[in-house]
């Protein structure tokens, strides 16, 4: 292959991992929060437990087409994985009901600041759990998203806990997942068979003590309950194929498309409230990330520029 040739395969993949990103991220922004509002009738505990329940079959199927079905049996003999997904398994549980739970309570507002914050928390998890040393625009970058989070805490009269949940659960999320060997699709397979049986409960418990499912409502409610699964999984595929092919870099400053998303579909279509303390919170959030991104870019072309120049470590 010429020289020409790999490069132009390079912008080619490039070019597809960018709309996969898009794919991804204009999901979780859009089609996931506008799915919750439709159902803001459902109990939330409700629509976890059939995000689940139907979200494994649909894992494992995809497993089962891509030959990848002895990844997630052998990680099913191994129980020290099988332990560390254990409690990962219970903060993505945590996380998925406190978005849910902030999308039909009207405090998504909310939910994408913790989504801003989360990258942020997660360079603090690195440094205490995993020795990382903070470079300079990530120590500015965390004190001022600090700030900011004190700034929406006081507009509106107490700490943004919906924010501050999403952002250490799925902070210590990615910590447990980074520290053990498994592949994302196999993994997430095994996290949602861990909490199966509990969804089964939860829906249990809401049948006994309404009496009734929403499940047995009318049949669109029925079709977008059984959806609930497939749906989660959609963005997923997506983000997949994008990991693969854009740089880290690349992946990290695109991620805030979604909580950008997810902000503007909060106050021009949701009408939730946004006040001027809300503001605020979000400029110096934004200003971290900015900080944030920027040291990223930074650092992978450093990287970048050594590797490229032999000898040099």
């Amino acid at each position: 292959m010429s020289l020409s040739e790999h490069n132009e395969n390079a912008r080619s993949s490039a070019t597809s991992g960018v709309f996969f990103a898009l794919g991804a991220y204009g999901w979780w922004a859009i089609v996931t929060p506008v799915y919750f509002r439709i159902l803001k009738d459902v109990p939330a505990f409700e629509l976890l437990s059939w995000r689940v329940l139907t979200g494994l079959p649909v894992l494992l199927l995809l497993l089962m087409a891509t030959r990848r079905l002895n990844e997630f049996t052998s990680i099913l003999r191994d129980r020290r994985i099988l332990l560390t997904l254990l409690l990962s398994a219970l903060l993505l549980s945590v996380n998925w009901f406190t978005f849910v739970w902030a999308v039909i309570t009207d405090n998504l507002v909310e939910a994408s600041l913790g989504y801003y914050v989360n990258p942020l928390v997660s360079i603090v998890l690195g440094m205490f759990f995993l020795g990382e040393r903070l470079r300079g625009f990530q120590i500015v970058a965390v004190l001022i998203a600090a700030i900011g989070v004190v700034v929406m805490g006081l507009s509106i009269g107490h700490p943004p806990w919906i924010a501050l949940t999403l952002a250490v659960s799925f902070g210590f999320y990615g910590l447990l997942r980074k520290k053990v060997s498994a592949a994302p699709a196999p993994g997430l397979a095994i996290e949602m068979m861990i909490v199966f049986p509990l969804m089964l409960l939860l829906l249990f418990l809401v049948h006994v003590d309404d009496g009734v499912s929403a499940f047995a409502g009318p049949g669109w409610v029925t079709i977008l309950l059984v959806l609930g699964g497939p749906q989660s999984i959609v963005p997923l595929l997506f983000f997949t194929g994008a990991a693969k092919r854009l740089k880290l870099s690349t992946v990290g400053v695109m991620q805030y498309l979604a909580p950008t998303g997810q902000l503007v579909l909060a106050v021009l279509v949701f009408d939730e409230t946004f006040t001027t303390g809300a503001l605020w919170s979000f400029i110096l959030i934004w200003c971290a990330v900015l900080l944030y991104s920027i040291d990223s870019v930074r650092r992978s072309r450093r990287e970048q520029f050594e590797i490229s120049i032999p000898g040099e470590a």
